[in-house]
């Protein structure tokens, strides 16, 4: 594979693994998370996102739609996405900003040109470049690629994943990859079918394979309070986990910083109302891990 749907190009990470990073973005999720706060990133093709509150109705993009997918209702355009091509005129000629296309067919080449521009920064901090999304192993050809030619040139790589994959995919790139970054939802497999659109037993398997390969992982928990916070949820997670070989784990208290992009996407946000957990809640649940023996990161 030649080229990937990219979202974003981050430059300058510092929270998707050790010292400054640049974080590729992949678009196409197999997870539908209720949580989640990148619902651009589900869709493995492109879309159009709306920003309804810069749109000042000037009618640009219904002008230079080629497919005529676009019309005004109620002074807004208004996209038939059965007629749009996702060709990005829209976007191109919208004056306001209103219209944004997400999502980008990159080549291995030209990515590794944005990865190296920042080598210095990698170098200086003990950094490097992190593979996110959506779910990277979608992708596990291109990824291959991207990250042999990372290792060619000494560069940090971290996978940052969901654990749902076949664990093939996972033996194409394992050893080419200095860190995981590892998701655990729900140790309930039908609560995790329930709130994540899949069952979570091929992810702890993956997860208990990494371990015996002697990866390098950080588990990443977000904690949704009423859905994966309670005592019995944890404990399970907590004696899983502490028959592993893992780095430490990440707390990822539940907030709503992607709730806005649902509206945008004009996709259904399922935790309106949701708050995160208590800070007594979360440190009670911190503790149970140290007791284990387990370092714990809260945020992060």
């Amino acid at each position: 594979m030649t080229s990937a749907t990219i979202i974003n190009i981050q430059k300058y990470s510092i929270h998707d693994g050790p010292g400054i990073r640049t974080t590729v973005f992949f678009k196409g999720c197999p997870l539908n998370c209720w949580w989640c706060h990148n619902p651009e990133s589900q869709n493995p093709s492109p879309e159009i996102m709306f920003f309804k509150e810069k749109c000042t109705g000037c009618g640009s993009c219904f002008k230079r739609c080629p497919a005529k997918a676009i019309e005004f209702v109620d002074r807004y355009p208004l996209t038939y996405e059965s007629k749009c091509t996702l060709c990005g005129k829209c976007s191109d000629f919208c004056l306001s900003n209103a219209r944004e296309l997400v999502g980008k067919a990159i080549t291995v080449k030209d990515l590794m040109s944005e990865i190296i521009k920042d080598e210095v920064f990698y170098e200086e901090s003990n950094g490097g470049v992190t593979f996110s999304g959506g779910e990277p192993l979608m992708h596990a050809d291109y990824l291959y690629n991207v990250l042999k030619i990372c290792n060619d040139k000494g560069i940090h790589t971290t996978v940052d994943t969901s654990g749902y994959a076949a664990w093939e995919q996972f033996e194409k790139i394992v050893d080419k990859v200095d860190l995981f970054l590892f998701d655990i939802k729900h140790m309930n497999n039908e609560k995790h079918l329930k709130y994540t659109g899949v069952g979570n037993i091929v992810i702890l398997e993956n997860l208990k394979k990494l371990s015996q390969k002697g990866s390098n992982i950080y588990i990443r928990l977000p904690l949704i309070a009423g859905i994966n916070d309670s005592y019995e949820n944890i404990d399970d997670t907590v004696n899983f986990l502490s028959k592993l070989n893992i780095i430490h784990v990440n707390l990822l208290p539940y907030h709503k910083m992607g709730m806005d992009k649902y509206r945008r996407l004009n996709m259904e946000y399922k935790l309106s109302g949701m708050e995160k957990p208590r800070d007594e809640v979360i440190d009670k649940i911190a503790e149970k891990f140290r007791k284990a023996g387990i370092k714990i990161i809260i945020g992060g």
